[in-house]
């Protein structure tokens, strides 16, 4: 059974970062590409970054760029999204997930999503 465990979520005042981690299990870690999302309240789900099966490739949100770094350890069946400069507009529960797409495009099919981490982050 796939199971993505996201952690490294918290509370952070405006300019602080924060690392998320997804850590994958019941998978072929690096057969699979990743991407991390976000909700926030009142909001629909919007994609953030996307990371290839072997990290050669990312792709980021406009929103996010300069900001957040997208990563993976296969070794560790996780990937990794360093938040800096973090904003309150970044305030969301964030989710990773899996797709058998290698490289991003928009309308991807993800098949697999964790539980979510909570970040908030107070002006």
């Amino acid at each position: 059974q796939v199971q993505l465990v996201e952690s490294g979520g918290g509370f952070v005042q405006a300019g602080g970062s924060l690392r998320l981690s997804c850590v994958a299990s019941g998978l072929s870690f690096s057969t699979f590409a990743m991407a991390w999302f976000r909700q926030a309240p009142g909001k629909e789900r919007e994609f953030v970054a996307h990371i290839s099966r072997f990290g050669a490739s990312t792709y980021l949100t406009d929103s996010v760029k300069g900001r957040f770094t997208i990563s993976r350890d296969n070794a560790k069946n996780t990937m990794y999204l360093q938040m800096n400069s973090l904003e309150p507009e970044d305030t969301a529960v964030y989710y990773c997930a899996t797709t058998p797409s290698n490289y991003y495009r928009a309308g991807l099919r993800y098949d697999n999503w964790g539980q979510g981490t909570q970040v908030t982050v107070s002006s």
